[in-house]
């Protein structure tokens, strides 16, 4: 039987068949952390953090936000592992092949991660914008229709912005990132001139109660902390353009969970210490009030302004890195060949961009609210991209067993490896019920239509003789 073999081009030199153009390594540390923190601190936070308040019920919250950024880092370890050892376009996807097996079960965990990206990117844009428009609501009344337009014309935006060259990217995040900076210092500026320790240490009675109930609140709690926290890892997908990246991608990405964990924990700080939780826990726009309430209703606005433009910086970064991952797969021969075209002067993947922003602006205008995607998001993500990569790797480095190919080691390893999994798999139970079959279904769908495109294609499990060459 004939042996077919697929050549796996070297790191930096994704090349499309056609016009011999590739992926150019032009971001610097600064430029991937700037991505990278701008990923993470979307309209998320902004929302999330009146959801923790009314969950735990009180202050204590703040738990949910330290827990959520041990989390991250414990797991950004592995990804800074990995990211290291594989810096190329389309992160897990890469990774997940890798690990489990280019010629066996990599294809399929591979094929699912592709699959679930299909539903949860397009989610994942569509979470942002609806946010971004349900905040637009504090500055002025607007309908249903009207939020949907808004939604709607904002992925279309950040498409036209992104279709362009990556160092212009690069600039572009350099700028946003400075919005960001100066919004999170006028919080946390606000936040500890005007702090009231009554307020932020007035804990409800039995607060700190270590009861069962206390942890299911905390699994519910840390749902949206650690939705928060996502993006961290979004180096990771744009590896193939970063130089040095076995330095750049782990120091990038724990030097985001570090900046943006220190900020998420001042801002729940500076909400809690001068705003009462009992009026905070309620709010629709709980950091416009915290303006307004601090400075009067003219800087509220200019507050709301500055956090439509981190949100729409999010969904930019976002976006950019999601567009990298159908491309890598079909560089791989894994998807669809049409989406690993790359422009043939701007040097990016355009038509994988094209899709998603596509995909984004039709699920903006159809779903209503953001809360409505998030524990779904989360839910379908945490058993593929992050249980099933961590476990990938303490199973890859016992069989290889070779340290030496390995740019990045996580210390104390595989101890933040397995305590990652036990968090996750604590994360996902709270997702609740309806999501979590939700998520198994999504991946039991795609088992099925894996194996039946593989049948159609003649290639693992049905063609053992499948080989690839491995750089």
């Amino acid at each position: 039987m004939k042996e077919n073999k697929i050549l796996v081009p070297e790191v930096g030199d994704r090349r499309d068949g056609k016009s011999g153009t590739a992926l150019h390594r032009a971001l610097g540390l600064r430029e991937a952390t700037a991505l990278n923190m701008i990923d993470m601190v979307g309209i998320g936070p902004f929302i999330t953090m009146a959801m923790t308040i009314d969950i735990m019920n009180g202050p204590q919250c703040i738990i949910a936000w330290i827990a959520g950024a041990l989390l991250s880092i414990l797991d950004g370890l592995v990804w800074s592992e990995l990211g290291a050892r594989w810096p190329e376009a389309g992160g897990s996807f890469v990774f997940l092949r890798k690990i489990y097996g280019e010629t066996s079960w990599g294809q399929l965990f591979s094929f699912l991660f592709i699959w679930q990206t299909i539903f949860q990117a397009p989610l994942v844009v569509a979470s942002g914008a609806i946010g971004f428009s349900e905040h637009v609501a504090y500055l002025t009344p607007i309908s249903l229709d009207g939020r949907k337009a808004i939604s709607g014309a904002l992925v279309l935006i950040l498409t036209f912005l992104l279709y362009r060259k990556i160092e212009s990217t690069g600039k572009i995040a350099i700028g946003l990132w400075s919005v960001l900076l100066l919004t999170i210092a006028w919080i946390v500026v606000g936040g500890a001139t005007h702090f009231d320790p009554s307020l932020a240490f007035h804990y409800p009675a039995n607060g700190w109660t270590l009861s069962p109930i206390f942890f299911v609140l905390l699994g519910q709690a840390m749902g949206k902390s650690v939705y928060s926290f996502l993006g961290y890892y979004n180096v990771c997908h744009l590896g193939a353009e970063i130089r040095s990246p076995e330095k750049n991608i782990p120091r990038s990405m724990l030097l985001s969970i570090a900046g943006i964990a220190v900020v998420y924990i001042s801002m729940q700080l500076a909400i809690l210490g001068t705003l009462p939780w009992q009026t905070a826990r309620h709010s629709d726009f709980v950091f416009s009030l915290f303006f307004e309430h601090l400075y009067g209703r003219t800087a509220a606005t200019v507050g709301t302004v500055l956090i439509l433009i981190i949100a729409s910086a999010s969904l930019f970064s976002a976006m950019l890195g999601y567009s990298r991952i159908p491309y890598a797969a079909a560089k791989d021969r894994a998807f669809f060949s049409i989406f690993g075209r790359v422009h043939p002067t701007k040097h990016f993947p355009y038509v994988s961009l094209l899709v998603l922003g596509a995909l984004g602006f039709i699920f903006s205008v159809f779903f209503k609210r953001m809360g409505d995607v998030i524990d779904a998001i989360l839910a379908i993500r945490i058993l593929i991209q992050f249980i099933g990569q961590t476990v990938g790797l303490i199973l890859w480095r016992r069989e290889k067993n070779n340290l030496a190919s390995l740019p990045f080691r996580m210390p104390w390893f595989p101890i933040p490896a397995v305590l990652s999994i036990a968090i996750w798999l604590f994360v996902f139970y709270f997702t609740g019920l309806p999501f979590i079959l939700g998520a198994l279904g999504v991946i039991g769908a795609g088992v099925i239509v894996f194996f039946v495109w593989s049948k159609v294609q003649n290639g693992w499990p049905w063609n053992s003789s499948i080989a690839f060459v491995e750089k």
